[in-house]
């Protein structure tokens, strides 16, 4: 099949930011009194504004709302984005070389507000052709929803398309869409090895992806 996009994960692929979001969103937790579980952030890696914010107002935290929820965390990771994200090494020399390539799209589940402050401040945001969030659409990763909506805007199949990944979830969401899949592991948080078994290749860092290995995927 020919490769006609490439679709970037935003968090722990372009960001290092999965670490921020468990910071800020165990500190809400825990300055609520609730209860911040073994599996909480593995299972919140992915999830969209709207199911993230439940989870929490639900399982976590008693006699808040979700939009509450909400409304504070992503506040407080604004206000931590503000000095810039952090950004991963060959972040930008990866998105300027495979924007130099085949048309990029970015399929995320941080929220609206988030991803154009990303974006903007690392100077990106124009070589972006399409960007979705998974609030945005019906259902989180690991559905394939963002990636077929991204797809969709970029007026190409989704079999005909590379995804960048790094967790299980989205790993899942990205095969779910039929797209070719490169995983890029975080060690803080290694993707299950049924969901890495997903993936046409497995990268070591951004600077191993280049226009070459992703056409031969």
């Amino acid at each position: 099949m020919p490769l006609e996009a490439i679709v970037f994960d935003l968090d722990g692929v372009l960001i290092d930011s999965e670490p921020v979001w468990e910071e800020v969103r165990r500190g809400y937790v825990a300055s609520r009194g609730g209860r911040w579980l073994p599996d909480t952030q593995q299972r919140l890696m992915g999830m969209s504004t709207v199911e993230w914010a439940a989870y929490i107002a639900t399982d976590l935290v008693d006699g808040v709302t979700a939009e509450e929820v909400a409304y504070t965390v992503i506040d407080q990771m604004s206000e931590r984005y503000q000095g810039g994200p952090p950004l991963l090494p060959g972040a930008e020399d990866a998105v300027r070389r495979l924007a130099a390539h085949r048309p990029l799209g970015l399929a995320s589940s941080s929220p609206r507000a988030l991803i154009d402050l990303v974006l903007g401040r690392l100077g990106v945001e124009g070589l972006f052709r399409a960007t979705v969030s998974t609030e945005e659409v019906d259902a989180g990763k690991p559905a394939p929803d963002g990636y077929l909506t991204v797809a969709a805007q970029l007026e190409v199949r989704a079999e005909d398309c590379v995804a960048i990944e790094d967790s299980s979830n989205g790993l899942r969401s990205a095969h779910a869409a039929g797209m070719t899949v490169v995983a890029i592991p975080r060690e803080a948080h290694p993707p299950s090895d049924d969901a890495l078994a997903l993936a046409a290749h497995v990268a070591k860092d951004l600077d191993e992806l280049t226009p070459e290995l992703l056409g031969g995927l």
